[in-house]
């Protein structure tokens, strides 16, 4: 058995979109790691789309904004695969449609609707599954960094991240009363993915955050996916209700000397 012992463990992946994809990544780790691996993405579209990508896995559909769904999510993966040892939440959504905002002109249909698909599907997932959860089996939810939570061109999706790490202490909290299924968030900071290309102003927010890291590269999704892996193993058993923050350094680097040096203006220095 490998390090990980993720052998004859059945994990429920839920978000991949394409191959740049979080959801992606960790699925291929996990497969990787000897797991078997399930997929559930959001529409029979996205499932036609992803024919060549999940060819000859176990893919279901399932539209996590509509609590219906994601009950016969559950009844159908019990049906086809018993108890499962876990599950990935790779899901997000945001409607920029009318372009970027301040935070104070969000829109309350916006907002409230990419909360219930971003944040708290989890709560109707996690309640959805407790019956088809092993008792030692772990939640792994795909967060942002701190850092990042507070850049402007995030918009109203940093306070719905925050709630979403908040979420899963409370999961983990609720869960313990009478199982030992863990909770835990990956906090990773900026990702070169297709769905943060849609994200106004990003690319510079990703080359900036680049600067900011020890190493002066960015994060590489394949180390948020093997944070994932290791999450959903039983080698993190003492993690839980926690946020793993992977960032490369970039959130305790503020004062990086090349940083300081491009930023301050020539008529700036010496000034107090």
């Amino acid at each position: 058995m490998s390090f990980l012992g993720l052998e004859n463990k059945t994990v429920l992946v839920m978000g991949v979109a394409n191959r740049k994809s979080v959801a992606w990544f960790a699925s291929k780790t996990l497969e990787e790691a000897g797991a078997t691996v399930i997929y559930s993405v959001r529409s029979e579209a996205r499932k036609e789309t992803s024919t060549k990508l999940l060819s000859g896995k176990s893919v279901y559909v399932c539209d996590v904004e509509h609590p219906e769904d994601v009950k016969a999510l559950a009844a159908d993966v019990a049906r086809d695969h018993g108890k499962i040892d876990g599950i990935v939440h790779s899901i997000a959504f945001a409607n920029y449609s009318d372009g970027f905002k301040p935070f104070h002109e969000t829109k309350r249909e916006d907002y409230l609707q990419a909360t219930a698909i971003s944040s708290f599907s989890l709560v109707e997932i996690s309640n959805a599954f407790k019956p088809v959860l092993n008792d030692d089996a772990s939640v792994v939810a795909i967060s942002i960094s701190s850092l990042t939570i507070t850049a402007e061109n995030y918009g109203y999706m940093s306070p719905i991240k925050a709630s979403l790490d908040s979420s899963v202490r409370y999961l983990a909290k609720s869960f313990s009363k009478d199982t030992r299924v863990r909770f835990n968030t990956v906090n990773p900071g900026t990702l070169k993915t297709s769905a943060s290309a849609g994200i106004p102003g990003y690319l510079e927010s990703y080359l900036y955050s680049e600067k900011l890291t020890f190493r002066k590269e960015a994060l590489h999704t394949q180390e948020v996916a093997n944070a994932v892996a290791f999450l959903i193993s039983n080698r993190s058993s003492g993690m839980n209700g926690t946020s793993l923050v992977m960032d490369a350094g970039m959130g305790i680097n503020y004062f990086d000397e090349e940083v300081v040096r491009l930023t301050m203006r020539p008529e700036d220095k010496g000034k107090v």
